[in-house]
């Protein structure tokens, strides 16, 4: 095998991304698919879905919310009916949550904040691990974000799950290597797109100032002083999956242009 080819994962790996109907998770399904992978999804958005099959007829697309343990066993026995398995478990599924002060924010904000993040994590973990441990090229991706790595005031659930996601990562890591499954955690930074543009929305009128203001603001913390895009979280997650990545485990791993 070449240094280029081992650039690349291997095709065929059966893979599944939740919340791949959009955004990043879509990318990084896109990814996958465009390197001969068999594709699931999930999403509770159905056009989003259906526009994510359009583009990749092959692909399975399930409708499925983390934050539901019934859903969620539907969604693997599916993988297993489709697919006889799983290779690669992509946990992308999140909410931003509130943005507000830490006595603001009510206890129904709070909890579906951990529901989706932090137990969604775990719902999925919880199902995919014994399928991946008959895979010879198993992997998780925990998606977790720069805020897994440090404090952002008032968004205070969300950074939460965001550190306990990266904890999952690591301690599935030492929990799983003896089978041979790699386990790591992507932290994407300012991610380009409608998500962030609301977050930065919100923040702005909470604070009173002007929204291009408040994206400048956000911008003078990354040294590269530049947005990350999806593609370059999903090229990321490429790589994890590829030979050259095949002793990266336990890692956080920003995506990031030096987000500080």
């Amino acid at each position: 095998m070449t240094f280029q080819d081992r650039l690349y994962p291997p095709k065929g790996l059966r893979v599944l991304v939740t919340a791949g109907g959009s955004g990043i998770g879509a990318a990084i399904a896109s990814a996958f698919a465009e390197t001969g992978a068999e594709i699931h999804v999930c999403d509770i958005d159905d056009s989003a879905l259906a526009a994510f099959q359009k583009r990749f007829p092959s692909c399975v697309a399930t409708h499925a919310d983390v934050a539901d343990e019934t859903q969620v066993a539907a969604l693997f026995q599916t993988q297993r009916t489709r697919f006889d398995g799983l290779d690669v478990l992509v946990n992308c599924a999140g909410i931003a949550g509130p943005t507000a002060g830490v006595d603001k924010i009510s206890e129904q904000e709070w909890t579906r904040t951990i529901e989706v993040n932090l137990n969604g994590q775990y719902r999925c973990l919880h199902h995919a691990v014994p399928m991946l441990r008959e895979s010879k090229a198993a992997n998780i991706i925990c998606i977790s974000s720069v805020a897994g790595r440090m404090g952002i005031a008032w968004r205070t659930p969300y950074v939460a799950t965001k550190w306990a996601i990266v904890g999952i990562a690591k301690s599935l890591a030492v929990e799983l290597g003896p089978d041979n499954i790699r386990v790591n955690a992507v932290l994407p930074g300012i991610v380009e797109g409608p998500r962030m543009d609301g977050v930065i929305s919100a923040r702005a009128k909470m604070e009173g100032v002007d929204e291009e203001a408040m994206r400048e603001d956000y911008l003078k913390h990354i040294s590269l002083h530049r947005m990350v895009s999806a593609d370059d979280i999903a090229l990321m997650c490429l790589f994890l999956c590829s030979p050259a990545g095949q002793n990266v485990s336990g890692q956080a791993i920003s995506v990031d242009g030096n987000y500080f």
